[in-house]
């Protein structure tokens, strides 16, 4: 660090620890764990005892400055002194100043089995790693026998540092929460840079939506300064609310066409899908809705401006001009008044209840039936409008043409779930019994109705089962909202559905073979009613045309690359000779696979989430070949977020030993695989240099989870000139 930033450090963690400290000036145990915001009290305890140089039981600003000074800027030597005596649990700890970190000081100066055992177990709580004891003991046992090269019995300062030696991506960054908490937040005027939106790569990965959006900019400014000049004698507020009108008849219109789902997915097919924003329609959707709110808004404030500079030349009030049909104004009966007062409403409604905190937070139903009023709103958009209808006639048709083919395949003869399966964090996977004329594509997501959970709505997930898979379907929905909730619920317990009696019921009166399950059962049989619409296309069909594909999932996001990977694995035949143990793989003749490497990463919160999609993985590993002329096909990588980071003094020995176990069983110890699960988050930066770095050919990227990280994603794509596709509905 420079002087100035040194000033910055001390000013920082001096403005901290007042904030932390009480009336003494002092941080006492409690206080110190809540500042590290550490799970274990172990390290908390420990790192207490080290900073407290003076045996006060009780840190003073003085004491926690030499610690983390020692933490944050000294060498690689004293950083691993520290690090010794925190794992030297019976050492006693030292009475002198914070200089004696460079030292051994009064530790025992060694460390046992059973030390580094309870060090581990610690490590394993501080990361809500679950193990069982026996690989509790077989981790110890790994990183002990590794790191005592005499054979001793205890590890010493030099052996531990010898080990850490074998780890570089440990020595890069030795640090502990403490040091994050009390260092300044970068300069934010070192750290800006120009705006993404202004940079080249940004214009280059989105030109489809950048040039659609201008062009829709532009026919909006035509269609509303036409109609301006048209009506040009009518006076401002009567121009600008014929302009504003006419923009609503379009917008109107074009917002259902974004929303063709069945025509998008046929265009997905063709060469249009590289000229058009197909994949964008859900936001152009939502943009459009904020426009037609927009022009709703002025619309009707034009009306009213020109409605009150009518009624001082005519016998009408500015209220009969707007809440009767006296005046005429309309060319139904008087009524465009009226009907334009129950539009804006409406209008204002569908959009407040289709705002991303009403979706996001457990209330989609709110958004649904809120959304389902465009019926009454094109119908009186008609009746308001004497030209509307000639915008809507034919899109209007096509609309109506998707929806009466949806009702008709979804009751096309007896759909029924046949097997489900509680999985970790409340996500439900269904097996539905696949209909004879049921198509997709990997990756493709359709709508399901189930009657017993809710008699009239409709909720989109994605296939996570194979097209090459003909006898099911599977759907795996996690726990968010009230009836993804219900539908959990339901399979857990269906007799304490009390939100639905009458349904229940029914169910019992019909004998439903519907067994009730346990978090954690398997393969519960059932013969449950239900209606599909779809499928429906999504970004993941260019997977195949890609040459190099990276597949993202955060959380339940998996679905769709669950998907697509058994696909991928379906295309590609393993063959083994039958002379030794040597494998190989084939592609099966295939005009759309394009495919050179595929790169999956999975992100989940915690441990349990793997479980989903566990045995999927297993087999993937399992159908790969040994050797491949071009390197492996397919890599995975696994993120664990709640897990510390390699560079965490709280984690750094657990991580060592799992790497230490995982290259001796050749599986890991977090999900069984043979992927290595890394802990904390991905550093995307690395990830994508590496991935260009291996030169496949061009890079797609493809991501289905949290919108925050999309963000995050998609800057870095832009910034390697990759190509991003998002997943959303």
């Amino acid at each position: 660090m420079s002087l100035d930033e040194d000033t910055r450090w001390l000013e920082w963690v001096t403005k901290q620890f007042e904030a932390i400290a009480g009336e003494d000036k002092e941080i006492d145990l409690e206080e110190f764990k809540t500042a590290l915001k550490v799970k274990e009290s172990f390290f908390a305890e420990r790192f207490f005892a080290l900073f407290d140089s003076d045996g006060s039981s009780s840190i003073s600003l003085d004491e926690l400055l030499g610690a983390l000074n020692l933490l944050i800027h000294g060498s690689e030597a004293d950083k691993l002194r520290f690090l010794f005596q925190v794992y030297d649990v019976d050492g006693e700890t030292t009475t002198h100043t914070h200089t004696c970190y460079g030292s051994m000081c009064n530790g025992s100066g060694s460390i046992d089995p059973d030390e580094l055992r309870t060090v581990l177990k610690s490590c394993l709580r501080e990361s809500a790693i679950s193990l069982p004891e026996e690989k509790l003991d077989d981790l110890t046992l790994a990183l002990f026998e590794s790191a005592d090269k005499d054979r001793s019995g205890a590890i010493t300062f030099e052996e531990l540092k010898a080990e850490l030696e074998n780890f570089p991506e440990v020595m890069e960054n030795l640090t502990i929460s403490a040091a994050n908490w009390l260092k300044p937040p970068e300069a934010e005027e070192r750290r800006r840079q120009a705006p993404r939106y202004l940079t080249r790569a940004y214009w280059q990965n989105n030109s489809r939506k950048l040039t659609f959006l201008m062009a829709y900019a532009l026919l909006s400014l035509l269609l509303f300064s036409s109609a301006l000049l048209h009506h040009r004698g009518g006076g401002v507020c009567y121009m600008v609310a014929k302009g504003c009108g006419q923009c609503l008849n379009f917008n109107c219109t074009f917002v259902m066409v974004l929303m063709l789902r069945r025509c998008l997915t046929w265009l997905r097919a063709t060469w249009l899908v590289r000229v058009l924003p197909l994949d964008q329609n859900i936001l152009l959707h939502q943009i459009v809705g904020y426009a037609i709110l927009v022009f709703t808004v002025v619309h009707t404030s034009a009306h009213i401006l020109n409605f009150a500079h009518l009624s001082q030349h005519t016998g009408y009030s500015l209220w009969e001009y707007l809440l009767t049909t006296r005046p005429g104004v309309g060319w139904v009966r008087g009524s465009a008044s009226l009907t334009g007062v129950v539009l804006q409403l409406l209008i204002g409604l569908m959009v407040l209840c289709s705002s991303t905190f009403v979706r996001r937070s457990g209330h989609f139903e709110v958004f649904y039936w809120s959304h389902l009023s465009y019926v009454w709103v094109w119908s009186l958009l008609v009746v308001h409008c004497a030209n509307f209808w000639k915008w809507f006639l034919v899109p209007g048709l096509v609309f109506l043409l998707e929806k009466v083919l949806g009702l008709a395949f979804a009751h096309m003869g007896g759909l029924y779930i046949v097997e489900v399966n509680l999985l970790p964090s409340k996500v439900t996977h269904l097996v539905i019994k696949r209909p004879p004329f049921f198509t997709f594509k990997p990756g493709d997501y359709l709508y399901i109705n189930i009657p017993d959970i809710a008699t009239y709505e409709w909720h989109p997930f994605t296939i996570s089962s194979a097209p090459e898979q003909s006898d099911t379907l599977w759907l795996h929905i996690r726990s968010m909202g009230q009836w993804t909730n219900r539908l959990f619920e339901f399979f857990r317990q269906p007799e304490t559905l009390a939100s639905s009696p009458k349904r229940l019921a029914t169910s019992l009166r019909n004998k439903r073979q519907l067994i009730p399950a346990k978090l954690g059962d398997n393969h519960q049989l059932c013969n449950i009613k239900c209606y599909v619409d779809g499928p429906y296309g999504t970004p993941t069909r260019q997977i195949f045309a890609s040459e190099h594909a990276v597949l993202i999932g955060a959380g339940i996001g998996i679905t769709p690359f669950a998907s697509i990977l058994q696909s991928i694995m379906y295309r590609r035949r393993k063959q083994n000779c039958p002379n030794c143990s040597y494998s190989w793989c084939e592609n099966i003749i295939d005009s759309d696979m394009k495919l050179r490497k595929v790169d999956f990463i999975w992100i989940n919160r915690d441990q349990k989430s793997f479980e989903w999609f566990v045995s999927l993985l297993t087999k993937l590993e399992m159908d790969q070949a040994d050797e491949e002329p071009e390197g492996r096909f397919l890599e995975m990588h696994m993120y664990m977020t709640s897990a510390l980071s390699k560079n965490d003094m709280k984690a750094i020995g657990l991580q060592m030993a799992l790497d230490l176990l995982a290259k001796k069983e050749k599986r890991d110890s977090i999900t069984g695989l043979q992927t290595r699960t890394q802990p904390g988050r991905p550093d995307w930066a690395k990830v994508f240099q590496k991935v260009s770095e291996e030169n496949k050919g061009k890079v797609h990227v493809f991501y289905c989870g949290a919108p925050a990280l999309a963000k995050t994603i998609k800057a870095q794509c832009e910034h390697f000139g990759f190509h991003f596709y998002k997943e959303n509905f």
